[in-house]
């Protein structure tokens, strides 16, 4: 793939950085690549590449060696997430709930005997990790949580349902928000607790039928009188709000990467096309309208990946990020969007054609504008930031 190989953002990555890179890109081109399709048709989830990625030590990137990583940082797991989009959006996206919605607060928040209990086989991709935030009434509301908990004893006792949960019947431990104080209003007296996927009273739903990511198992979970361990609580009681927004600002860097991958695929793909492809007896590269297309694509996928390295970079170096990864994300997903159409009218009718592939990258693009807070929230999000400073 000798387009993306020594591209303005590479000065970004530090040497370490660069051998993930190389190494996700190996495995995606080798493996993922061939069986994109196929999975895509059957909705099927890619259970055996998660475990190879684990394998490859892909899955631990930012994990601590302690616990099975090779100790690097966020824009170590950015390059891995945006190779294997290159190829196939359903198994990134996968990915990046377990490494990032599933690990992430781990890290940050839970006890040793947590991470001893659950970040080794999650990094070896032996048990698969998800985050249950959204509920059937409340999507970027986290106010909205109904679900709740209370103790019991030596125990917690959840009611209540999650929708829309990524990895949602695949994973083993699910990290899921609870109410644990009925009388505090809108988000406060909110709390995470790990529910692991044998826990009496816990049930997995059905599972979407989607447009875009579908390899990607998708669904409701279901807690009725849910046992778990007391000791399954991550961080503070009735504090898990700011685990959530810590989550959510990782994420959206993340999700900006996937896009920048989903584009890349695309991008690669209408070009090798554009190169084969004659009209009135030449090339259609020979055309302005198609070579100026083209020349755009590569400038706007340029840009976001810069734009994502650095805020990954930021967030590496323990500086606020907050706003610079909303817009990222918004960015680089709203980029995609632009991309992965214009992909399509390079190639005309082909590209409508699940046979060439572009279609699938236009259709997983879609959910980059959904997840980790949507176009139209990230623009309020943005435009507080902005009003806050300046005063």
């Amino acid at each position: 793939m000798k387009g993306n190989k020594d591209n303005m953002a590479d000065f970004l990555l530090s040497e370490d950085e660069k051998e993930v890179r190389d190494l996700a890109r190996q495995y995606s081109d080798k493996d993922v690549a061939p069986i994109a399709k196929e999975y895509d048709a059957k909705h099927e989830f890619p259970r055996k590449q998660i475990e190879k990625l684990g394998e490859l030590g892909l899955l631990g990137t930012r994990v601590p060696e302690e616990y099975g990583g090779i100790g690097l940082g966020v824009l170590s797991a950015v390059v891995v997430l945006e190779e294997l989009a290159r190829n196939y959006g359903g198994l990134a996206i996968s990915v990046q709930s377990h490494i990032d919605l599933g690990m992430g607060p781990l890290l940050r928040h839970a006890t040793e005997e947590q991470k001893q209990m659950i970040l080794p086989d999650a990094v070896a991709g032996k048990a698969i990790l998800a985050f249950g935030l959204t509920e059937p009434q409340s999507g970027s509301d986290a106010g909205g949580t109904r679900t709740h908990a209370e103790l019991d004893g030596d125990e917690w006792v959840i009611n209540g349902s999650k929708s829309w949960i990524t990895n949602c019947g695949e994973a083993k431990y699910y990290l899921v928000a609870c109410k644990t104080d009925k009388t505090a209003k809108g988000s406060k007296g909110i709390s995470l607790i790990i529910v692991p996927n044998d826990a009496p009273g816990f049930s997995v739903g059905a599972k979407e039928q989607k447009l875009s990511v579908r390899s990607s198992s998708t669904g409701e979970l279901f807690f009725d009188d849910c046992r778990v361990p007391k000791e399954n609580l991550v961080g503070e009681l009735n504090h898990g709000l700011p685990i959530f927004l810590e989550g959510l600002d990782e994420g959206r860097i993340m999700v900006s990467a996937l896009s920048i991958g989903l584009a890349q695929g695309a991008f690669e793909r209408a070009v090798r096309y554009a190169k084969q492809r004659t009209a009135f007896g030449r090339p259609i590269t020979d055309f302005q309208a198609v070579n100026f297309k083209l020349a755009e694509m590569a400038e706007k996928i340029e840009i976001a990946r810069c734009m994502c390295y650095t805020v990954a970079k930021m967030a590496d170096s323990g500086v606020s990020f907050s706003k610079e990864a909303a817009m990222s994300k918004l960015f680089a997903s709203q980029m995609a969007d632009d991309v992965t159409r214009d992909a399509i009218q390079v190639m005309g009718a082909n590209g409508i054609s699940e046979e060439y592939e572009v279609e699938r990258f236009f259709r997983d693009t879609k959910m980059m504008t959904i997840g980790e807070g949507t176009s139209e929230i990230l623009d309020l999000v943005i435009g507080r930031h902005v009003l806050d400073e300046n005063d």
